[in-house]
């Protein structure tokens, strides 16, 4: 099938480059000249495990074209995704849809013969009414159909996601379209993939239900957490307790420092304003964004009571900097609330994630970024770990106290335990387990 991805942010370029290693013609559109210009020269704006690799060799194949100019490959294809983005609206917390209304305008006029569009951006219930409205106004010869068909990639994880999903949802009230997406998800039939097809209102629906559900456990188990620290309870035993429930499962009851990225923040917020625009307010999910933006304010808190009470004129070595490991994103991590937290209470800070401090350069002024962990460690008071990265579970913990003036260790992810760190001189700090 001749399919045509435009945006080639996180999702267009992760679901284009799968589809042509599907098999299909994908040609990605951006209207970012420069973004162009380096994805044709092999290079990757984003940094995804095995996205490089996948992209290289599906356009050397030549199954994977980027471009700027959509006249000349919308009027060929039979699937257009539109996987814009689609950022919080500033001062309402609804999603800005500008970016998915002008494509809409755009494409319309380049329609030839039936097409489905596919919106892939996460979007408010209802935005595929609109796109199909705009479409229909200035092309009213065309002949296509609007459909949903929301992703669920995790950032580090997403070709896996893509090629072995749970579950695929489109969202149609074609059976023609439906059809057409199924024959380009054929691929995945072998791994006895759900398709599940809805309406498109309810598909629309399924991607913020999902986060927002998923945000949820997080806040719930962060909040358990900090009852665990008082009452001398163990948050991971707690989580392994009630994981094993199949009717609650294990996955995303790790306590940390709250949630981030460029999904959760975004789609909690969403989701609450839609649910107030229909008079159904969620006040479950209005709760966790209140409580995530309390827990990350909090680790301030937690990392100053661990080094006595004050942070003043001492160093700190950050430890990771990205919302989760395995991605350059910066997005709405706890970092952008944690580091200029301690600095306004007198800290210097010294910091080092993987792949994240050409982003973190831009976010975080006045941070000491240096070339590894150790390095980031010499000669600091304490060390915080932020982010789990795997280069972090395994540290010389004999070092990294020979390195500290103080041995102060905080461990926000609960990557160590108690008994590795026994004996090493360090002053072991961790989240919603007995101290």
């Amino acid at each position: 099938m001749r399919v045509v991805m435009i945006g080639t942010g996180y999702v267009g370029l992760v679901s284009g480059a799968c589809f042509a290693d599907f098999g299909h013609h994908v040609t990605c559109i951006d209207n970012n000249e420069d973004k162009i210009e380096r994805l044709n020269r092999g290079e990757i704006p984003i940094y995804e495990p095995g996205l490089d690799d996948l992209v290289a060799a599906n356009a050397g194949a030549g199954r994977l074209v980027f471009t700027t100019d959509p006249k000349k490959v919308v009027g060929e294809a039979d699937v257009v995704f539109i996987a814009v983005g689609t950022p919080t609206r500033r001062g309402s917390g609804h999603a800005d849809l500008r970016f998915v209304h002008a494509v809409a305008e755009e494409l319309a006029p380049l329609l030839k013969g039936y097409t489905v569009i596919v919106t892939k951006s996460t979007v408010p219930v209802g935005t595929g009414d609109e796109v199909e409205q705009i479409i229909r106004k200035h092309a009213p010869k065309a002949r296509f159909d609007v459909a949903s068909n929301p992703e669920f990639l995790r950032e580090g994880a997403a070709i896996n996601d893509f090629k072995r999903p749970d579950r695929v949802v489109v969202g149609t009230e074609s059976e023609k379209a439906a059809e057409q997406l199924r024959a380009l998800y054929r691929p995945l039939f072998l791994n006895e993939t759900p398709i599940v097809v809805t309406s498109r209102r309810t598909a629309e629906l399924i991607k913020y239900a999902s986060n927002a559900f998923l945000a949820v456990k997080i806040g719930f188990i962060n909040e358990i957490a900090d009852l665990c620290d008082k009452v001398g309870a163990d948050v991971q035993q707690v989580a392994r307790g009630i994981g094993l429930d199949k009717r609650i499962g294990g996955k995303f009851l790790h306590a940390g420092p709250g949630y981030g990225g460029s999904c959760f923040p975004k789609d909690t917020l969403a989701l609450s304003k839609t649910a107030r625009d229909y008079d159904a307010p969620v006040t479950i999910v209005d709760t966790v964004v209140r409580s995530n933006n309390r827990r990350k304010r909090s680790m301030v808190d937690r990392i100053v009571a661990a080094c006595g009470g004050s942070v003043k004129d001492k160093t700190i070595a950050v430890l990771g900097l990205t919302f989760k490991p395995n991605t350059d994103d910066m997005r709405e991590s706890p970092s952008l609330a944690i580091v200029p937290g301690l600095q306004k209470l007198g800290a210097t800070i010294r910091a080092y994630d993987p792949e994240g401090m050409e982003e973190a350069r831009t976010l975080l002024k006045k941070v000491a970024y240096c070339q590894d962990a150790y390095d980031c460690l010499d000669g600091a008071d304490a060390a915080v770990i932020i982010t789990e990265w795997d280069q972090f579970r395994a540290l010389d913990l004999k070092r990294v106290a020979g390195l500290l003036k103080d041995k102060v260790f905080v461990d926000l992810r609960n990557i160590y335990t108690r008994e590795e760190v026994q004996g090493t001189g360090l002053k072991y700090h961790s989240v919603g387990r007995p101290g």
